[in-house]
């Protein structure tokens, strides 16, 4: 029987609080989820399916998202980091599973590479290592929207961003999670006091994914067609891991996690139980993209 616990703490002053659903007798370390900029903890079910029976699953709801304090203008990573930092200590765990999907992303890898020797493996999927001034442009007028107070508009310009909408590309589900991520913006945004600077800052976050990282083995994985950053872009950030495998995901975007939930879940549970990747479902397979070799700075592998 799992049991489910709500843990309060604070970080420089602000309040936010994780959740952790933990068994009797994991086989791996607790296995910590970040996710987009309004996912909260209550986001990822299919992570307590797959990853329950393995590890205690946690999902937060760091400064700035869900039932937290809203961030303070100008809040850096750091924060976030910090946030992260708080979780790990209060589990009383020496080494965590980190999984960060999109904006968690980069907190996921800031954490690790200030903190190497408290993760046991890292994940990351839908990594925005390479964002255009195109996109940002695009983004700058879906924001535009919030001082027109046109959270319809809003919406309706995030979900656009986020997902592949040429109809020459395969992506399962796709007008499902269409109305999904616009339905979700729509009701952060007139629900949550916070949600509106929250959005503002990811959709203007410029995060640092240069310098690699050594010591966590690490997986990266991206939906084939991810328009926010290529899969060829994130197998090329993956390269600066060293000791890191990157796949894809088929008829899958940005938001592989809503196209391929039970796909993704599987995916994470597979590597935190050092379980064979290849025979998981809709991978593409190897040969699909380059596989890069790093120098100095690491590996790769496909």
């Amino acid at each position: 029987m799992s049991d489910e616990i709500i843990r309060s703490l604070s970080v420089r002053g602000l309040r936010y609080s994780y959740r952790i659903l933990s068994q009797p007798t994991p086989r791996t370390e607790p296995a910590v989820v970040l996710g987009g900029a309004l996912q909260g903890m209550y986001g990822w079910p299919q992570m307590d399916e797959h990853l329950g029976p393995h590890a205690p699953v946690v999902t937060a709801d760091l400064p700035g998202m869900g039932g937290a304090d809203p961030l303070p203008p100008g809040a850096g990573d750091d924060l976030m980091c910090a946030a992260v930092a708080g979780i790990v200590d209060d589990l009383g765990a020496a080494r965590v599973n980190l999984f960060g999907f999109s904006y968690g992303s980069a907190i996921a890898f800031g954490y690790a590479r200030r903190n190497p020797g408290r993760v046991a493996r890292l994940i990351l999927g839908g990594v925005p290592a390479h964002i255009s001034e195109t996109q940002r442009s695009h983004w700058a007028q879906a924001v535009e929207r919030l001082g027109a107070d046109d959270v319809e508009g809003l919406a309706t310009l995030a979900a656009e961003a986020l997902l592949c909408l040429d109809p020459g590309r395969p992506v399962h589900r796709r007008e499902l999670a269409r109305r999904y991520v616009r339905r979700s913006f729509l009701h952060a945004l007139t629900h949550s006091a916070h949600a509106a600077p929250s959005l503002r800052r990811a959709l203007g976050h410029r995060p640092d994914f240069s310098g690699g990282l050594s010591g966590v083995p690490a997986l990266v994985f991206a939906g084939e067609h991810d328009t926010v950053t290529s899969a060829e872009r994130q197998n090329a950030f993956a390269a600066t891991i060293e000791d890191s495998r990157f796949l894809t995901i088929g008829e899958s975007d940005h938001w592989v996690v809503l196209e391929r939930p039970d796909d993704v879940a599987d995916l994470v549970a597979r590597f935190v139980t050092d379980r064979s990747l290849e025979a998981a479902p809709a991978l593409r397979p190897p040969a699909s993209l380059p596989r890069p070799r790093a120098g100095a700075a690491g590996r790769a592998g496909g």
